[in-house]
This record gives structure tokens, sequence and C-alpha cells, in this order.
């Protein structure tokens, strides 16, 4: 079918200088001279969705002999989207499957997350990760980036290369329209190439369109899958939403802003995107966006020491300050060197908080399943998931081996929540429990010997047990030991810090 766009109002659009017909023909085009297969970023939003509809029909206008390599279409699951959206992604990518199979076209339709290690609460709950800042963005690498390129790498293993097919803009923003332009290209093509994946190239077919032509576009031509984009601009209107763009590099801009994204997103203040949906009719998600709000206020300077350790990850202490001359001093090792050499003490000291504590990690968990728990009840979907049970097992993994969780608290804080049992895993070697927890704790206080310090080794110590080789073992002796094992208050006496300052944000591995 033949659509024409009507031009009565259309003024400064890309539409008063090239026909609908003419962008068909330049990805058509395109898509012939790459040869390569195409991986079309689609997050669900007006943007994305322009773009493939424009390759479908475009591609599909073409002799089906000259349509031979595939068309995938990509959208990114971080499992924390907003619930309202997931529901859209997922039925869409269903009609998409359906209706390429039944017109015999090359278009596949995949969803991307991921991994159950990479997961938002298998990072916060799990690995006590604070939630995300502008300052520590921790998400976007792990939950976006790594499954779509993941996704890439393997189109690329299996064919060579491949072109990736981007919905942006240059009138999104001056740095995006720098970003765009400085892109490298190929010559002679309107390809150009990915800065990150070196076996893959960028085609962006609406870079020059308006946000008025992606919507005069969608609403005057129908969806090709079957899809209704009334419905979608509905959607942005009872979120008051933009779109968040399928993440494949840290060029792409992130979510926020009132952006859809995932409902966990603590990197803005505010989720006006939420509150616009709950204000619109879904109150159900009005628990959300409270577990939403209560992540955020634990990135307060001045309530970060009641939720987070005084060390990190690495089993380091890290402390900032400054030299009398205003030289920047980072970590015990230079600030105790420092000191030493020139008697002085270290100007406006400061600790740089670690993970979360075990204990408000506990607390996460519960109010997470009891949240999920409310909206199964009150919202559309009985069988809703916010953490799924592969990811209450990593939970439980990391608590048990790395975090000392020796009362092996998800299966009790499931049941407790819940009412309900999960088939949970049995270690052949055992794990230490509780009882014998509350012993260690009883002799080592008498030894004045910190009990985790010792039950660390424990573990390590288990971890190897049945193996034939113990290669490593004095390694992870060493490393638990070369750890700080004294107390906040001791670190504070030494160093002079202050009572409670606590305001940046690093890295906790």
């Amino acid at each position: 079918m033949n659509f024409q766009i009507d031009m009565s109002n259309t003024q400064g659009s890309i539409f008063e200088t090239r026909k609908l017909d003419e962008i068909y023909t330049e990805i058509q085009e395109t898509y012939i001279s790459s040869g390569l297969p195409w991986v079309i970023g689609y997050s669900g939003g007006k943007d994305s969705t322009t773009v493939v509809q424009l390759v479908w029909y475009a591609l599909s206008k073409m002799p089906r002999e000259k349509f031979k390599m595939p068309v995938y279409i990509i959208a990114s699951d971080t499992l924390v989207e907003t619930p309202v959206i997931v529901d859209h992604l997922t039925s869409t990518l269903q009609m998409m499957n359906q209706r390429a199979d039944a017109q015999e076209l090359k278009f596949e339709a995949h969803k991307v997350s991921p991994q159950v290690t990479d997961t938002f609460w298998s990072n916060l709950i799990g690995r006590g990760y604070p939630a995300p800042s502008q300052r520590f963005r921790w998400c976007t690498e792990r939950m976006k980036i790594q499954p779509a390129n993941r996704f890439i790498l393997e189109r690329a293993a299996e064919f060579g290369e491949v072109v990736m097919v981007l919905g942006g803009r240059k009138s999104e923003s001056a740095s995006r329209a720098q970003v765009m332009s400085a892109r490298p290209k190929v010559t002679g093509s309107r390809l150009g190439r990915h800065h990150i994946l070196s076996r893959a190239y960028v085609y962006t077919p609406i870079a020059d369109f308006t946000t008025d032509d992606v919507w005069t576009y969608l609403l005057q031509v129908p969806s090709p899958w079957g899809g209704n984009n009334r419905d979608l601009a509905a959607l942005y209107r009872s979120a008051n939403s933009g779109e968040c763009p399928l993440v494949v590099d840290d060029t792409t801009p992130s979510c926020g802003n009132s952006r859809f994204g995932c409902w966990t997103c603590t990197v803005v203040t505010r989720d006006k995107s939420m509150e616009a949906m709950i204000d619109n009719g879904e109150e159900w998600m009005l628990p959300l966006l409270e577990f939403r709000d209560w992540l955020t206020s634990t990135q307060d300077p001045e309530k970060k020491h009641l939720y987070r350790e005084h060390k990190r990850r690495t089993g380091e202490v890290l402390i900032e300050g400054k030299t009398q001359d205003g030289k920047r001093l980072r970590g015990l090792r230079n600030i105790d060197q420092y000191v030493e050499e020139t008697q002085e003490d270290v100007v406006d000291p400061k600790l740089i908080r670690g993970p979360y504590r075990l204990a408000f990690c506990k607390e996460l968990l519960q109010q997470l399943l009891t949240i999920q728990k409310q909206v199964q009840t009150e919202g559309p979907d009985p069988k809703m998931e916010l953490i799924s049970e592969a990811e209450l097992h990593e939970i439980r993994r990391i608590w048990r081996t790395e975090r000392q969780d020796w009362e092996d608290s998800v299966p009790q804080i499931y049941f407790e929540t819940t009412g309900n049992h999960l088939r949970w895993l049995q270690d052949d070697i055992g794990m230490f429990s509780a009882t014998e927890y509350g012993v260690l704790d009883e002799i080592c206080q008498k030894s004045d010997i910190p009990t985790d310090l010792v039950a660390r080794l424990m573990e390590q110590e288990r971890q190897v047990q049945g193996m034939h080789r113990r290669a490593g073992i004095s390694h992870r002796i060493n490393d638990v030991l070369s750890e700080e094992w004294r107390n906040e208050e001791a670190i504070r006496d030494q160093y002079n810090l202050p009572t409670m300052q606590d305001d940046e944000e690093t890295e906790l591995e």
C-alpha cells in the first residue's frame, strides 16, 4: 500500500523537501548496498516505532529475492521497566513476529535482558549497590548496554558484521546532534562506524526528523504489523513522557527527565512519568512509586550512614581529603604517608561509604515482596512479578557466600511475606547456620577478633572443600586478611572524621 503525508501543516518538516517514497528508497538502497543483517533498536516509544515502521514498509516493498539478510528488532527489558510499558512492548513484539511469519518477511523481534547476576535486584539487594545516582549510574552498563551488545556481537560472529539501525534524531538536543555529526562515516555510504563495536555500523534513518515529523508519520501511516499508533500517542499523553532509547553505548542518552523507563529509576528526583500514569487512572502503581521514592531518600547525604557500610565491597575503607596546600588525597595509604612525612593533619577528610548494609538489604527485599503481593491483588495482572525466582536464588547465593548470612534469610523472608515456599537448592557440602554464627560470635568477642573476619575465612575454606586441587586458597585467605577490619568508630577516631558526612558516590568494586 502507498501512503502520502498530508503537507498542509508541515512547516519546517522533512516532508517539505522529501517525499515518503524517497525515504523508503533510501532505506532500500542502504539495505541492499550494505549486504549485512540489520539490528533495529526498539524501545516501544515514538522514535523507535517510526524507525521500525519505515524499515518494514521499505523492505517489504522490495522483491523477495533482494530481501536476503534478516532484520532483527531487539527491545531491551531491564526487568524493572514500568509494567504498562512492558505490556505494550511484549504485545508489540508478538504482533511483529506473527505478521512477519504471515507475510514471509525476514523480520525477527527479540527481547534482550540482563543475566541474573547483572539484574537490578541482584546488585541492589544482593550485593548492596546503592540506588543509582548521577555520579554512580551502575545500572546502565549492566542492564542495557551489555544485553544489547551481547545480541549484536552474537549476530556479528554469525555474519561477520552487522548494521545497527537506531532512532536518534539531531533535533533531540544540541549534544545529541553533535554526537551524531561526529560519528565517522563510511566513504560513499550513509553508514557510520560504531565507536566501540568494531564489527558494527550505524544507520539513523530519522536523523533529520523533528518530533512533529515523527507524530505526523505515525498518525497518518498505519502500523504494518497491526498495532495502533493512536494507542501509543495516548500512552504518551497519559504518562506526559518522552522515550527511553535502546542504550548501546555511553553516548546514548540515559533515561530520566520524565521518559519511559525503569520504575526503580532514582537518577532523577521525581518520576513524573509514573506520577502522570497514576493520576490518569493507574492507581495500582502507587506502591511502586512509593518504593522508588524510598530508594531515592537513601541518597540523602545526612542519612547514608543509616543504610550503608563504612567500607567498600573490596574490604577497603576509602577516605578522601586534602593536603594543607589543597592537593587531593585519596585512600588510607596515601593519607597515612602524608601525615607521617609532614606531621600535618589532612584537611576536610571524608568517608566514602560503601554498599547497603545487609540488614537494610533484608528490609528492601521484604518491602519489595510486600508490594509485589499488593500489585498482584490490585493491579491488572495477578501473576505480575517485580522480582523473579531466579533473582531470589541469586540474592540468596550472594548473601550466603559473600555477606556471611548464616541465617539463610532469603527463604525466611520469602515465606514470612508471601506465605509460600520456593524450591531452594541445598549445598552438598553444607552451610553454616545462625546457631553456629552465635557460637562463633561469642568466641570471637572473648578474643577481641572481628566475627565477620573469621566467618569470611571459614567461608573461603568451605568453598574449596571436596575439590581435587585447592589452588588459590592461600590467595583467597590473604585477600580476606588484607581487608580493613576495624569498625567505623575506630576509623573515625583515627582520621578525625566528622560524625555524619558522606556525600560522594564512587565504584563499589
